[in-house]
Parts: C-alpha cells; sequence; structure tokens
C-alpha cells in the first residue's frame, strides 16, 4: 500500500481535485440553466408537453457520445468535458423543478393572489420554497450521476479518476481500477451527503417528506 502511494499518490490526489472540479462546475452551470427552464416551462405547460419528451430522449444518448462529438468542436480542452457534464447536469433538476412547481397546490397561489402578490412575487416567496424539496431532489441526483460521467473525461486524455479506472482496465491491474473506483465513489457519496445536509438546513421539516 505504501509503494503504491509513493509512486501514485500525487497524480491519485491531482486526478481526485480535477474530478471534483470537473463535478462542481458542471452541475452548477446545470443547476442555473434547470432552474431557469423548469420555471419558465412550468409557466407554458402546453409548450412543456413537447419539450420535456425530447430532452428525456436526448438524456438517453450515451455520455461518451455527447463528449466525442463536443470535442470534435472544441478540441482536447476542459471545456469540452464542462459543456457536455454540463447538458447532463440540466436533465435532473431541470424535470424535478418543473414537477415541483406544477404540483404547487392552487390553493397557496390564490392565497398569494389574495395577498396581492404579484406573479414574481408568488413564484419567489411561495411556489419555489415549496417547491424546493424536489428541486434539491434533483440537485442531489445530478450531482451524483456527474460523478460517475465524469470519468469519461479520460477518454479524451483530460484527467481525472477516469485515467486509472481506464488505465486499469488496459493493462490489466486491479489495482489501479480499484484506485479510481473508490475515490469516485467516496465523492458520490460525501456530495450526497453534503447535499442532504444543505436540504435539512434549507427545507422546512414539514416539507422534507415531499423530497422525490
Amino acid at each position: 500500500m505504501s509503494d503504491f502511494f509513493r509512486l501514485y499518490g500525487d497524480k491519485l490526489l491531482g486526478a481526485i481535485t480535477t474530478h471534483l472540479v470537473y463535478v462542481l462546475i458542471s452541475v452548477f452551470i446545470g443547476f442555473v440553466i434547470a432552474l431557469f427552464l423548469g420555471i419558465l416551462l412550468s409557466r407554458a405547460p402546453k409548450i412543456s408537453k413537447f419539450v420535456l419528451p425530447v430532452l428525456s430522449v436526448v438524456q438517453t444518448i450515451p455520455g461518451i457520445v455527447f463528449i466525442g462529438i463536443l470535442f470534435l468542436y472544441l478540441g482536447m480542452v476542459p471545456a469540452t468535458v464542462l459543456a457536455a457534464l454540463s447538458i447532463y447536469a440540466i436533465f435532473p433538476v431541470l424535470k424535478n423543478t418543473y414537477t415541483g412547481l406544477i404540483g404547487v397546490s392552487e390553493q397557496y397561489k390564490e392565497a398569494a393572489r389574495g395577498c396581492g402578490m404579484s406573479p414574481l412575487q408568488s413564484l419567489l416567496w411561495v411556489e419555489l420554497p415549496l417547491a424546493l424539496p424536489a428541486i434539491i431532489g434533483g440537485l442531489r441526483m445530478s450531482t451524483v450521476y456527474i460523478v460517475s460521467w465524469a470519468v469519461l473525461a479520460s477518454m479524451i486524455g483530460l484527467g481525472g479518476l477516469g485515467d486509472f479506472i481506464y488505465i486499469g482496465v488496459s493493462t490489466n491491474n486491479n489495482t489501479l481500477i480499484i484506485a479510481g473506483a473508490i475515490p469516485a465513489a467516496i465523492l458520490a457519496v460525501g456530495l450526497g451527503l453534503l447535499i442532504d445536509y444543505f436540504q435539512k438546513k434549507a427545507v422546512p421539516k414539514g416539507l422534507r417528506g415531499d423530497v422525490k
């Protein structure tokens, strides 16, 4: 074990850092875009009936295909990985944001209007808080997915924990495979727990049971 860390310790630490940076940046970008689109679609249910199924189909495209296509246009730069991962980070948050906002009971919206709130105030102070459990549930799902998909960055030579996994597979070296897989699993669990903690702080106790 000590020999392994002497040989690969610095590289492993660099790979974990790169992997984490890919995840945090792409999830942040995806979350902002998804929240905005989710709000827009919740205001236009007729359009969402066509848009959401199309997005669901796009989501089924394998990640390596997305990265491969973007690689042709953007080249071997971190932006290629970030763009691909951000696209995948959008879907869970978008779906849950839309579902959460659509699911807000009409009685709360009427109460907001009765209090003289504008549509924007109703969105900010009533609907989004009520939809927050679903939105955070989407954020958690998106984060865990992106931790696993960030492994694909290694396939176009852009580092991350995938380096250990793919080199381990190609050289039949189980130690390298485990060295890449275990930190990725720890990252997924750790970030999931961090979001759970944020949810407990941000979401009123009575609403947590609605998280999907």
